[in-house]
């Protein structure tokens, strides 16, 4: 795989490449906090693999029309058929399914908020079974941060949600487990491959998957296919998906991908604002503390000192990029 791109030096070229940059993670954060009240929206409508599996056929046929030109630009093997099923079925199909699931019982901005401890999650992954990724004493001390909000949370906001609403948390949490088992499998056994078309069959391999399930469990569901479930699906795979793809590994081509970790503080304050603004969803001070909790504590687990932006992107973009922060 070729070493990414890197802008140039110098003052005027640093100072329009930190403009860049400051404007696309905003692009990224803004689209992918928002996601999360989108799909909220499209459920109202639609049943949950019904519109999840929708969602990931159209872009992976969008990807399929742009992935050439990408790939040019990127390098990398054809990913094999295995590692494609593997991701597709862990961070699409399972991953996912499970998000829209939850979606139809919690909040969106509360689902986004559970969901942020996927970078904890992801070095406990690294630090059992990937070479170089040890936790230190101070990583842990951030585990028991988030554990602490975890715990407030589930103390009280989420005993408002009825006898459905403790058991929906709880399986929220296999969400982010199925996306780091794809991510970890990737690190591992995908360096070299493309993470572009790997991302793209990923997407084919899911959508089948999850338009199965719909087939399988959604039979008797009411399906209206309103001007508001048509947006929501189009949005997600069109915006939410095809276009931050792109957007996310342009900068990887020429940024270190510790610069990019703001992402994954910034998305779930963005949902849990628009979840409160547009949604009318509950934001209580409990609500507030166990963000901030489990916030700091990914602050924690995931800061690192960075390494260069060529070791950097390359570890990344064999992770497939590792550009899942949306719902």
């Amino acid at each position: 795989m070729p070493a990414p791109q890197t802008l140039a030096s110098g003052g005027g070229s640093a100072a329009r490449s930190g403009s860049v940059l400051f404007v696309l993670v905003a692009v990224l954060c803004a689209v992918w906090g928002s996601t999360w009240l989108v799909i909220r929206g499209g459920l109202r409508d639609l049943p949950p693999f019904t519109s999840a599996g929708v969602r990931f056929a159209i872009a992976a046929v969008v990807m399929t029309g742009v992935a050439a030109a990408l790939r040019r630009r990127e390098g990398g093997e054809s990913p094999p058929l295995w590692l494609s099923c593997t991701l597709g079925l862990t961070s699409f199909a399972g991953s996912y399914g499970v998000v829209y699931w939850c979606e139809t019982v919690l909040p969106s901005g509360l689902v986004a908020l559970l969901w942020s401890v996927y970078p904890m999650i992801q070095a406990v992954a690294g630090h059992l079974f990937l070479p170089g990724e040890r936790l230190n004493r101070r990583q842990w001390i951030g585990f028991l941060f988030g554990l602490a909000g975890l715990a407030l949370l589930f103390g009280t906001d989420l005993q408002g949600f009825g006898d459905a609403g403790i058991p929906a948390a709880l399986l929220l949490f296999a969400s982010p487990v199925l996306a780091t088992i794809g991510s970890t499998v990737t690190k591992r056994f995908g360096g070299g491959v493309s993470s572009v078309l790997l991302n793209r069959d990923a997407m084919f391999a899911g959508a089948i998957v999850l338009l199965a399930l719909a087939l399988s469990c959604e039979q008797g569901a009411i399906q209206t296919w309103s001007a508001q479930a048509v947006a929501s699906v189009l949005y997600l795979a069109l915006v939410g998906t095809a276009l931050t793809f792109g957007v996310y590994f342009w900068l990887l081509r020429r940024f270190a991908a510790h610069k990019l970790g703001l992402i994954s503080y910034v998305v779930p304050v963005i949902a849990l604002a628009l979840g409160w603004g547009f949604g009318s969803e509950p934001v209580t001070t409990a609500t507030l503390g166990g963000a901030a909790l489990i916030l700091f504590g990914v602050v924690i687990v995931a800061r690192v000192r960075g390494p260069s932006a060529p070791a950097d992107a390359r570890r990344d973009r064999a992770d497939g990029g590792d550009s899942r922060e949306s719902g």
